[in-house]
């Protein structure tokens, strides 16, 4: 099969190429925006939009004219990329995927890409990369690059300049190892999986959140655009550099463990941008607790769960294994023994105990539970094509997509074609204790005290 991989490197150019680096990404984004401009204008003409040629015919007019000569000194590649991401965005946006491409701002995202393999020479043995109009440049050799070299973008963030590059190689199907399992993410607990092991939350932007603030204050005191503001602004980037690089080194950790040691992964399909709105409402209508949904807000962002489930997927691709997301809906109150669903069973935020049969557990492993459960009802209706149920506990007449929670990875090729294991197949009544879970047991409560424990 193959497999595209990224493999990113910090530079270290010279003077005379960081100036250069500058003025590429510049130039990119000058284009950019001016294609976008002349865009609006045509639409507000009610002329037609521009497609990626007509763009490349103007760019070759904006380079030869005497208004903009300075483009001369970009490479074209580079620039006929950025039109492709205007023309990408455009897209987006009529397929209701993205918002109205915006204008960019200098000193945001600043980056330019390669796209010739041949215009590119990679010496490893020598650490260091060759790109057209910048020479030879050196490059922090941490790993090998596997692949055969595709293309290569140069970014910009927190005031060090870094080179990915995208290779294509041709790599054995992967097996999957371990079985299946459920996660439940929250913010006391970041991932809570059905076998009882959790991740604690790393909490990177609490941890620098202070300092963020001093600096913060300490640049708005500062001249805008004065060398002291300059120097300030550097500083509270290098913060939000540090802040970033800590939570992806932490989720990419995390999803490396699980897609190696589990074939089948179910997740919650958490509505981020619902769950972190602002509580503020409007003038005729105040919202109440703003500031305590506010540090939930910040919480929940902190925690990076969208990028969570971004890993997992194409990490549980590579290593031959499936995810599998599903509607979050009262994961949290169901018992997992028999069924019955009660805001009363959570009465504290991390101890689950029914009302009905008196089972008690860990509220964050009961939601995983729940989830692994849901996870295994949606992969079996999706093989015998019936409706997809709803979440756990739920029992709404509301017929849910067949496609809106399965992953991009889609389910194993044995279930495809109908060959289900016995595991997968059992009674999926939440009156029954699944046979995925033999390790859990349900205990009498009459006569063990309604407590959940795990057998080895």
């Amino acid at each position: 099969m193959q497999r595209r991989q990224a493999f990113q490197y910090e530079l270290m150019p010279t003077g005379d190429q960081q100036r250069l680096m500058r003025r590429f990404a510049g130039s990119c984004r000058f284009v950019f925006n001016k294609a976008l401009a002349l865009q609006k204008e045509r639409y507000a003409r009610g002329e037609q939009k521009l497609g990626y040629a007509g763009l490349c015919q103007r760019l070759t007019a904006w380079r030869n004219g005497p208004d903009t000569p300075w483009l001369a000194e970009a490479p074209t590649h580079p620039l006929q990329q950025t039109l492709k991401d205007l023309e990408r965005a455009y897209a987006n946006f009529f397929a209701k995927r993205a918002a109205f491409p915006r204008f960019k701002k200098k000193g945001q995202s600043a980056s330019f890409r390669y796209p010739d393999p041949k215009q590119i020479k990679l010496d490893q043995r020598n650490r260091r990369l060759f790109l057209p109009k910048l020479g030879w440049l050196r490059y922090r050799h941490s790993r090998d690059v596997l692949g055969e070299v595709k293309q290569v973008t140069v970014s910009a963030n927190g005031g060090k300049w870094f080179v990915s590059i995208q290779t294509e190689r041709e790599v054995e199907q992967p097996v999957p190892n371990g079985g299946a399992v459920g996660i439940d993410l929250g913010i006391a607990r970041f991932a809570t999986l059905s076998d009882g092991t959790f991740y604690a939350p790393l909490n990177s932007f609490k941890r620098y959140e202070s300092a963020l603030r001093k600096a913060q204050q300490a640049m708005s005191r500062k001249t805008k655009f004065s060398r002291n503001w300059q120097k300030a602004k550097a500083r509270v980037q290098r913060l939000h550099a540090r802040i970033g690089n800590a939570r992806h080194d932490y989720l990419h950790k995390a999803t490396t463990t699980i897609s190696q040691n589990h074939a089948l992964v179910c997740i919650e399909d958490l509505p981020v941008r619902n769950m972190s709105k602002s509580a503020a409402g409007t003038t005729e209508q105040p919202g109440k607790h703003v500031r305590a949904k506010s540090g939930l807000n910040k919480a929940i962002l902190d925690q990076g769960g969208f990028e969570f489930r971004r890993q997992l997927d194409y990490q549980l691709a590579w290593h031959g294994g499936h995810l599998i997301a599903v509607p979050a809906q009262n994961t949290s109150q169901t018992c997992p023994c028999c069924g019955h669903v009660s805001a009363d069973n959570r009465r504290t935020q991390a101890r689950f105990v029914c009302v009905q049969c008196g089972v008690e557990d860990n509220a964050d492993r009961v939601g995983a539970l729940n989830v692994l459960r849901a996870g295994h009802a949606r992969l079996a209706c999706e093989v015998n094509g019936a409706v997809m149920p709803t979440a756990a506990g739920t029992h709404r007449n509301a017929p849910i997509r067949l496609d809106a929670g399965l992953s991009a990875v889609g389910p194993p090729p044995d279930f495809r074609r109908g060959r289900m294991s016995k595991r997968i197949c059992a009674p999926l009544g939440a009156a029954r204790v699944r046979e995925d879970e033999r390790r859990t047991r349900s205990i009498n409560p009459s006569r063990h005290g309604a407590r959940m424990r795990c057998i080895s």
